[in-house]
């Protein structure tokens, strides 16, 4: 979750994958590949461009698919191996990508993957794929990206659940969140909007340098190693209310009366955001290294106290929410900023338009190939595929049980793989090791863990389930106390009407001419390094003067042409917004 990943593709690349997959489409199905399955054990080889190890997968997941279908999984992890594309492409070039193949459907590469004959039509194993063909609507929607018929593979994150009901489980990944005891000892000011929240920020800081006596403690810490067409952490906060970036413009989440609007037109929520944060340092409460410091620097001074202010949920609470401080009341809590309307996403019956998993042209045993994708599919292979909090529990019996009202609730061994996994050993009779060690390292979501398990009756992820929710802290009882009882993030955000759900549309855009790549280049320059000066310009007239600069810049390097690819692309999203809703609405009226 933590860890984004950004491609820049140039002429030169895209030229270069074109030639090899033109190479490429020389091989084909090997007719020893569909030789009969003698059921002995399998080595398989799985390319993974999502995951983050390479090498034969260990612990307890190697256990499970060892003891379900007598295989062995050898993880080749671009991530890992290093140079981009390059091990995509060598192994294309070779006509073998691995016997299960997992992989981005951007940018034309599944219908070059296709056509270059380097996966599987999993048609003919179909009928043998219940679990599957519980998400048609996402199988539907690799066919037609495919651009060919058949079942060509099954995308990541699908759910069966509604495209407009949130798909964040307990809370939204970025949204206002502030140290809540320092919050408390200043009395729970209100928090009206912006300009109030820096003021509250400023008392915050006052009173933690106060308490500890040490002077580098700041409300607010920025870094620049995720920024892309614009300033990452100015963009994510824009999603406060209620836009999301897609490319250089902000979409809207699903106000009709909201329009796409370029980032760097005046007025927008990145620009509310680059003013936000500028006032924040002209009233001193912005790290002076945010301008030099990268992610993981960052990542340490939250986790020694050093920041109080986080843009996600996932920065602040991981790192300073254990169980010790949460007992004693110190932690990330979200802030009740009123005028917020937090951007969530809906659940995607048609997945994340991103990643899909196949089968291996040159895979020897599709059949038992198959059956393990619809496996993965399974209430048994979610729960197999967990990982940590936010994500499904890991298997039955290992770490939860149903009570005796018929709930799941997390064993011993479950809190800890859950939420305190580091050195925790798992026993020997469900594979031996670390737990940590043990996870599956196809770094692959198959469905979102916030759906709805149809044998439980409750979600994957344990945070959403009601034994769990009925675990109460000193820390989350005081936050609930001061947000209308609420148990979550996502319940209060409801409860209070500041949750922006965007429709659980899957978009992927078109491949990109080589002269837009080259001018966004040169535009999300002149935006990122102008966006930082304005951020830290002395006053706010300088630092608007600086913003109002950009779009000159940008119009002068070609802004428009990239402008109009990026508002086609989003009114294509919108589109297929309104599209899934009545496909949905239509499905329940069957």
């Amino acid at each position: 979750m933590e860890i984004k990943k950004k491609v820049v593709a140039g002429l030169a690349a895209t030229l270069s994958a074109a030639m090899l997959f033109s190479v490429a489409a020389c091989g084909g199905d090997s007719g020893a590949s569909d030789a009969p399955d003698d059921g002995s054990l399998m080595k398989v080889d799985v390319f993974s461009s999502t995951a983050n190890y390479q090498g034969v997968q260990k612990g307890w997941f190697a256990k499970i698919v060892k003891d379900k279908f007598n295989m062995e999984l050898n993880i080749i992890a671009p991530n890992v191996a290093g140079g981009g594309d390059t091990l995509f492409d060598t192994r294309s070039t070779a006509g073998n990508l691995g016997d299960i193949v997992i992989v981005g459907m951007q940018n034309g590469r599944l219908q070059k993957l296709v056509k270059s004959k380097l996966i599987t039509d999993m048609t003919p194993y179909y009928k043998d794929m219940p679990h599957v063909k519980n998400y048609q609507a996402g199988v539907d929607y690799v066919t037609k990206q495919a651009g060919q018929d058949g079942i060509w593979g099954v995308p990541g994150n699908v759910s069966d659940e509604s495209p407009t009901k949130s798909a964040d489980g307990v809370e939204p990944t970025a949204a206002p969140y502030i140290r809540w005891d320092y919050y408390a000892k200043i009395g729970y000011p209100e928090i009206k909007n912006l300009d109030d929240f820096a003021n509250v920020l400023k008392q915050m800081q006052d009173k933690a340098r106060q308490e500890t006596g040490k002077d580098d403690i700041y409300a607010v810490s920025l870094f620049k190693d995720w920024d892309g067409e614009m300033m990452q952490n100015a963009q994510a906060a824009a999603q406060w209310y209620g836009y999301y970036a897609q490319n250089s413009v902000l979409v809207p989440s699903d106000d009709k009366d909201s329009q796409v609007v370029p980032a760097t037109q005046v007025g927008s929520a990145y620009d509310k955001m680059i003013e936000f944060f500028n006032k924040c340092d002209t009233m001193g409460l912005v790290d002076p290294e945010s301008t030099t410091q990268n992610w993981d620097t960052l990542s340490t001074k939250v986790t020694n106290g050093k920041v109080l202010m986080s843009i996600w949920s996932w920065l602040g609470k991981p790192r300073m929410n254990s169980t010790d401080n949460q007992n004693k009341g110190i932690g990330f809590m979200l802030a009740p900023l009123q005028d917020m309307d937090v951007y969530t996403p809906g659940f995607q019956p048609e997945g994340d338009g991103n990643t899909f998993i196949a089968i291996g042209s040159k895979a020897k045993n599709k059949e038992r190939l198959a059956k393990f994708i619809d496996w993965l599919y399974s209430p048994e292979g979610i729960y197999a595929s967990a990982s940590n909090s936010g994500g499904a529990a890991c298997p039955k019996d290992m770490c939860w049980t149903l009570n005796d009202k018929n709930e799941p609730q997390l064993n011993e061994f479950g809190e800890k793989a859950m939420f305190d996994s580091d050195g925790l050993q798992v026993p020997a009779e469900y594979g031996g090791g670390s737990y940590n060690d043990g996870i599956s390292t196809l770094n692959f979501k198959t469905v979102n863990a916030n759906s709805t398990d149809p044998d439980t009756k409750a979600a994957y992820n344990p945070q959403l389930w009601a034994t769990q929710l009925a675990k109460t802290t000193k820390l989350s009882e005081d936050w609930s106390k001061h947000m209308d009882g609420a148990k979550t993030d996502i319940e209060y955000l409801e409860k209070a009407g500041k949750l922006a759900v965007a429709p659980g549309a899957t978009y992927t855009p078109p491949e990109e001419d080589s002269q837009i790549s080259t001018l966004r280049s040169s535009v999300k320059t002149e935006v990122i390094n102008a966006s930082w000066q304005a951020v830290v310009a002395k006053s706010q007239a300088e630092s608007q003067s600086i913003f109002k600069g950009i779009s000159k810049q940008i119009n002068d390097l070609g802004y428009e042409q990239v402008l109009k690819v990026d508002e086609d692309n989003a009114k294509s999203l919108i589109k297929a917004r309104e599209e899934i809703v009545k496909q949905f609405a239509d499905k329940d009226s069957e």
